[in-house]
């Protein structure tokens, strides 16, 4: 198991975030790309700070896909956030991970010194992916480019055939590791087989996810976080519209598995959704916190990366937890609250049973017993991407922040915000509060 240098230097602390609903994918783009998503969350939370958008030192976003006129994405959304041509920016890269590794690359900044104010964090617009044309008709149209006669245009024409209009669909794959030819879902159905995780136990875990979300819905208590969005049509878009809050376990089962459709257990119902969405959070050094004066919500005390097969993906969160563990010399029960993102219910069910197993433990992260037991009161406690939604550059920055509005709210010291990463690795990020 390796790890990278644990974070050290000065301390890194969260003065402010803000996200926007996660708008879940219905079948055609969104009102939103992910630059307008990035400007929309980020345009409130800069304006209630004493500061300038100007006199930040950095702007670092996270995102898998960004759109064809949003190269270096970050740039783009600081640009239209009011933060000047000054401030330099850029964008991440790491799958799933993405939001989690632009807090990350700018808390690392500001614990070295080399700066004192960031903003960072993630964003996905998924309904945007492209549809692409395949090498065949990309081959053809350059042919097309180059004809210089009607004669040549029309022996052209002949040539097209129905395989020409096939289209590649960029979502699809994206989501499909070309290293071990797998889709994200079947990775999960790996783990469902290895875990012996049945159906009924990802469907009871979906369903608690969906009623978590709509409880802290109907209490008021994502309202903090969120920002309200607008389209141009004057429609507005105030929460995670993902949700199902009258879903039951009978209507659950009658869902067919979507990645293995003879014998698989993985369905729509029991998978994170395909969802857009982004996250914004601000960090800062001590001398800007006494510089401005401002109000800190918590710290980032550490961020660990781990590699693991691309075939179990999903167990990412136990690999970078454990790095991220042991380096701070914490036992799992030392942690008040988590977040683990739900890509797929079976991934975070076998990463619960990977932490306990002390074979698993012993084999694959070299020790001695096992990690222990996470609560499940104390794990995604307002429901997770399978409620909310999983826009992947975002998802990152949005447990991070979420995790430190339940340390807040349930007076907390600790919390992990973890993420399994399409690619075979995991991101792990401890956080700590005055609590």
């Amino acid at each position: 198991m390796k790890s990278e240098p644990p974070l050290s230097g000065r301390p890194v602390y969260v003065i402010d975030g803000s996200r926007t609903p996660c708008l879940k994918a219905r079948g055609r783009p969104g009102p939103f790309t992910a630059a307008d998503l990035a400007v929309r969350a980020g345009q409130p939370l800069l304006a209630r700070q004493p500061f300038e958008p100007t006199e930040l030192d950095q702007v670092i976003l996270g995102c898998a896909i960004p759109g064809p006129d949003e190269a270096n994405i970050a740039r783009v959304a600081a640009l239209r956030l009011g933060c000047g041509k000054a401030v330099p920016a850029f964008t991440v890269q790491r799958n799933c991970g993405s939001g989690m590794q632009a807090l990350d690359s700018a808390a690392r900044d500001i614990a070295a010194g080399r700066s004192d104010l960031i903003l960072a964090g993630g964003t996905e617009a998924m309904s945007h992916a492209p549809v692409l044309y395949n090498d065949e008709m990309v081959a053809w149209l350059g042919q097309w480019q180059k004809a210089r006669s009607p004669l040549e245009r029309l022996k052209l024409l002949g040539q097209l055939r129905p395989a020409h209009f096939a289209p590649v669909i960029g979502l699809l794959r994206g989501l499909t590791d070309p290293t071990v030819g797998l889709i994200m879902g079947r990775t999960a159905e790996i783990l469902a087989w290895r875990f012996n995780i049945s159906r009924e136990e990802m469907d009871g875990f979906a369903l608690r996810s969906h009623q978590r979300l709509a409880k802290a819905q109907a209490e008021g208590r994502l309202a903090e976080e969120i920002e309200i969005l607008y389209d141009e049509r004057g429609r507005y878009y105030d929460h995670d519209d993902g949700v199902r809050p009258d879903t039951t376990l009978a209507q659950l089962a009658k869902l067919d598995p979507i990645f293995d459709r003879d014998f698989g257990l993985v369905t729509a119902g029991n998978s994170s959704q395909v969802t857009d969405g982004a996250c914004w959070l601000l960090l800062a050094s001590e001398e800007a916190v006494k510089r401005y004066d401002l109000k800190v919500m918590g710290r980032i005390a550490d961020c660990a990366w781990a590699g693991l097969d691309p075939a179990t993906m999903g167990l990412g969160p136990v690999y970078a937890t454990a790095a991220l563990l042991a380096r701070n010399r914490l036992d799992l029960d030392a942690i008040d609250y988590w977040e683990i993102n739900e890509a797929f219910a079976a991934q975070v069910l076998a990463c619960l049973e990977a932490f306990a197993d002390p074979d698993f433990c012993r084999r694959e992260l070299g020790l001695d017993k096992p990690l222990g037991e996470i609560d499940p009161e104390r794990l995604n406690v307002d429901g997770g991407a399978i409620a909310v939604g999983h826009p992947v550059g975002m998802s990152g920055a949005r447990i991070v922040l979420h995790l430190l509005r339940v340390l807040q709210e349930k007076g907390g010291r600790r919390g992990v915000a973890t993420l399994c990463i399409g690619g075979g690795q995991g991101g792990a990020m401890l956080v700590e509060t005055g609590g």
